[in-house]
């Protein structure tokens, strides 16, 4: 299944918005000192090469037919210091145009990444990191390729053509008139074809993503494809994908190669209608050999910049689409700001209370309704209930990642809102069921949160955490790689680490989110240790896979349907037998039975959210309750 978003890259408009381009130039402003260098540099070398073939016709008709040696060298003496300059003319657009790419690139991904910090958790939810890398990579590439070689390509081409025009006419100007003729078919035909390659190649393009896509699902799946004996049927519809991209890469082929010979026809009869006209004006005296020769030069020379533009223009539709990507996400409003006023909350440490919260993320399907709960300072609150009951949506509003869309939530006896988004954020540590670490060390994924932090505090936290043991064993101990995302360790030594740097940050308010679903039970007790050093100063929040792991929070919130429908400790609750007491005792069944029997090695588990998992859950140190469930 594919995303909406998965072929948009070769989607764009064939109209070039002229808005767009301006707001392209206006990123080259800031730069216009290396843009009118290069684009004088280029100007330079255009004329240079029409004057070389004028040069040409000197030494030909002033110096080669009357047997003027004199005026041969005189003239080549001209041309070797015209080459010199030409050379240094030639390096300084190169070496300009590509410092000013390099700028426009460094200035549009800033700018962009700068932006994407500022966008709130929604726009993220809804938008592909696929289709966001896109824009900050290929988008901004296109960009700098056109306001930098684009706009090169251009003027050069501009510049060759009037050049050559001007040249022609100071030597004939009623067969300058005949070529200014010609230069308007040739655009028309080079831009006809470019746009229909181009089109056969989006289409090839497309495809192609398509066959990728397939490869990928098919032997990722390989097990799947097998056991359903899928394999006819995949390939037939890799047949058609192959045999559809087949098609469009030879009609665009066929295009390729006739649009050289189209271009080369016209030029041949421009050519042999000014051999025919200028061999009749030189009879009459009205032309030279040497002004022949330079008129089918100058034609020769300007089929390659007539090439060029239709090349250019098909860049730039693809260059003007990347832009209006690009800027679509620079004009988007992150949803949650600062107020005006908003004060910086000092500390979170204070009661947090939620009256009449509701929210929702689609307006059909409301998540929270009237929710009412007050936590008290320091406090420890368990969370409960099925899938899609609010869990993670109520942690979410009080990281203040999302807003109540009614209601009101309050820290501190004050409306959250009334403080710095950044004041919030800072004070809150967060531990997640899927632990995320950056590509670098494990000391710099420690000290993330708190660049100040010294060597010797985050060894310290890493103690607390229970990862100062496993860490020493590695190789390099606290400068071991963790690679991209943390690949290079295991899930739950991540989360160790994930720990340790929420105790490095010492937060006012301490929030995990499953985070021992996925590890073993001697990790999952080094854990509850961390988090029992964490939750010592801190108002705390867990959301929890394994019942067991919550008994000694002070209060536990089954969360169902928007609302809280039972709260209590873990004995009180217990006592109720309610939802929660069927949620423990069924748990706990399973986990006991996954421990007697030596063949169960996996039996389905009912987790707190309502969800079931497969996996070996040995029977945790809680195995007493057996005779005391209502302890």
């Amino acid at each position: 299944m594919s995303s909406d978003f998965q072929y948009e890259e070769e989607e764009f408009d064939s109209q070039i918005n002229g808005g767009t381009l301006l707001r392209i130039l206006k990123v080259v402003r800031p730069h216009w000192r290396w843009v009118a260098g290069f684009l004088a540099c280029i100007t330079f070398v255009s004329g240079s090469e029409a004057f070389f073939t004028y040069l040409g016709k000197r030494i030909i008709d002033d110096g080669i037919v009357p047997g003027n040696q004199t005026a041969v060298l005189q003239t080549l003496e001209l041309y070797g210091a015209i080459a010199i300059l030409f050379s240094l003319a030639v390096f300084s657009f190169i070496f300009l145009a590509g410092v000013l790419g390099q700028r426009v690139r460094y200035d549009l991904r800033r700018q962009v990444f700068d932006h994407l910090q500022t966008l709130s958790f929604s726009y993220f939810d809804k938008t592909p990191i696929g289709w966001i890398m896109s824009r900050v990579n290929s988008d901004t590439e296109r960009m700098a390729d056109l306001v930098t070689w684009g706009m090169l390509d251009v003027t050069w081409a501009i510049m060759n053509i009037s050049t050559a025009l001007v040249f022609m006419a100071t030597i004939n100007w009623q067969l300058a008139g005949l070529v200014l003729l010609m230069i308007p078919v040739l655009v028309r035909v080079a831009i006809y074809f470019k746009a229909r390659i181009l089109t056969e190649y989006r289409e090839v393009r497309k495809t192609n993503s398509k066959i990728t896509a397939s490869y990928n699902e098919t032997i990722t799946g390989v097990r799947v494809v097998k056991a359903l004996r899928r394999e006819e049927a995949n390939l037939r519809e890799f047949d058609d994908l192959a045999s559809h991209m087949y098609r469009k890469s030879f009609r665009a082929a066929w295009l390729s190669a006739l649009f050289l010979p189209v271009v080369q026809i016209i030029s041949a009869v421009a050519i042999g209608s000014i051999l025919w006209y200028g061999g009749y004006q030189a009879t009459l005296g009205g032309m030279t050999i040497g002004g022949i020769q330079a008129f089918i030069a100058y034609i020769t020379f300007m089929m390659w910049p007539v090439q060029d533009l239709a090349r250019v223009y098909a860049d730039m539709q693809q260059a003007v689409a990347s832009a209006e990507r690009y800027f679509s996400l620079m004009d988007t409003q992150a949803e949650l700001v600062d107020r005006p006023g908003a004060v910086e909350p000092g500390t979170l440490r204070g009661e947090i209370e939620f009256e009449n919260v509701g929210f929702h993320y689609l307006p059909e399907k409301p998540v929270l309704k009237n929710f009412n709960l007050k936590v008290k300072p320091g406090e420890t609150i368990a969370l409960v209930g099925p899938t899609g009951g609010g869990k993670s949506t109520t942690v979410n509003l009080i990281c203040r990642f999302y807003e109540p869309k009614s209601g009101v939530i309050r820290i501190n006896g004050r409306d959250y809102t009334e403080y710095t988004l950044e004041g919030i954020h800072s004070r809150i540590g967060v531990v997640l069921q899927t632990p995320h670490l950056f590509s670098g060390t494990i000391r710099e994924n420690l000290r993330y949160g708190r660049l100040d932090a010294t060597d010797a505090e985050i060894e310290e936290a890493a103690k607390l955490a229970g990862a100062h043991e496993f860490i020493l064993s590695l190789d390099h101990g606290y400068e071991e790689q963790v690679g991209e995302g943390g690949v290079l360790l295991s899930t739950g030594q991540k989360q160790l680490i994930s720990l340790a740097r929420a105790i490095l940050a010492k937060p006012d308010i301490f929030i995990m989110d499953e985070a021992t679903s996925s590890v073993d039970t001697l990790t999952e007790a080094l854990i509850q240790r961390g988090m029992e050093t964490l939750m010592r100063n801190s108002t705390s929040f867990i959301i929890a896979h394994r019942l067991s792991t919550i008994r000694s929070a002070d209060r536990i919130l089954v969360i169902e349907n928007g609302g809280i429908s039972e709260m209590g400790s873990h004995a009180e609750l217990m006592r109720q037998r309610g939802h929660y007491y069927n949620l423990y005792t069924k748990q706990f069944r399973d986990e006991l039975a996954s421990h007697l029997d030596p063949f169960a090695h996996n039996v389905v588990v009912q987790p707190s959210n309502g969800a079931t998992s497969t996996g070996e859950h040995p029977v945790s140190n809680e195995a007493r309750v057996v005779a005391e469930p209502f302890a």
